[in-house]
């Protein structure tokens, strides 16, 4: 096996982190940001890229890998924590928003996995993370991923976050499933993923769902999370409070006349 074996525990619900178990010289890599805590002894170094046998060697070849990552959205850098102890130590990673983390075991996968862009919490060293472009123009336009995601490639152990409630698809040969665009986690090498048109001038000015499904096609594996960050964060900016105002009057029938009735007159 080219990946380091590395153990691992997953801790929380909502809040998930994973506790990655390290035996001596033995590596894991983490994008920047997740590290939550280490037991002594744990080392860190910060590299360009994943650090992975299939990263050219060279200054060069080093800036592409890294350069390969920032089209995903991801930092130029990811840091590695190697065990330079001579016993078992513990690094814990966590997950950056309410979810699900999805340990993935390449080995299992044919050695590939594809997953959306900012998906990829941490990983065995050894497992390469690069990024994997759309083919069809319309895919990567409407798509809600655009034309990149990542694909991790590898026989190591990977972690991914979702948010949400996870759910698990197997899909067998010719079997479709049709899932909102920002609801991807992710799916193995044959799956085949489209999009397709909603259709319907009403469905598609007032669905409230966008203008196009995804479409994945067996056979293979597929991840779907049921709250995508950006759904999240949409919520969130239509909840914040107006400039200068009160926002308790949100969701009111009464609305700022709710205010002045409860002894509140600021409009």
């Amino acid at each position: 096996m080219r990946a380091h074996e590395i153990d691992y525990t997953i801790f929380g619900e909502e809040m998930q982190y994973v506790e990655i178990e390290l035996d001596p010289q033995e590596v894991v890599i983490a994008e920047a940001g997740s590290f939550m805590m280490m037991d002594n002894g744990i080392t860190m170094q910060t590299i360009f890229g994943d650090g992975s046998d299939q990263q050219q060697q060279g200054i060069f070849g080093k800036l592409l890998s890294a350069g390969k990552r920032v089209l995903t959205g991801e930092s130029l850098f990811m840091t590695a924590y190697t065990n330079a102890s001579m016993q078992k130590r513990r690094a814990s990673f966590a997950s950056p928003y309410p979810g699900k983390i999805l340990p993935i075991d390449l080995s299992e996968f044919g050695g590939k996995f594809i997953c959306q862009k900012d998906a990829f919490l941490c990983a065995a060293k050894g497992v390469s993370v690069g990024i994997e472009f759309s083919r069809k123009l319309g895919r990567g336009l409407f798509g809600g991923e655009g034309f990149i995601m990542q694909k991790l490639e590898g026989d190591g152990m990977s972690f991914v976050h979702a948010g949400g409630t996870l759910a698990k698809r197997e899909l067998a040969s010719g079997e479709i499933l049709k899932v909102d665009t920002g609801c991807i986690v992710g799916f193995t090498q044959n799956v085949h993923y489209d999009i397709e048109f909603i259709g319907g001038i009403r469905n598609s000015l007032f669905g409230g769902e966008g203008l196009f499904f995804a479409t994945l096609q067996g056979p293979g594996t597929v991840y779907i999370q049921s709250l995508p960050f950006s759904r999240l964060a949409d919520r969130i900016i239509a909840s914040a409070p107006r400039s200068g105002g009160n926002s308790r009057e949100e969701g009111s029938l009464l609305g700022g006349l709710g205010n002045l009735l409860d002894g509140d007159n600021r409009f």
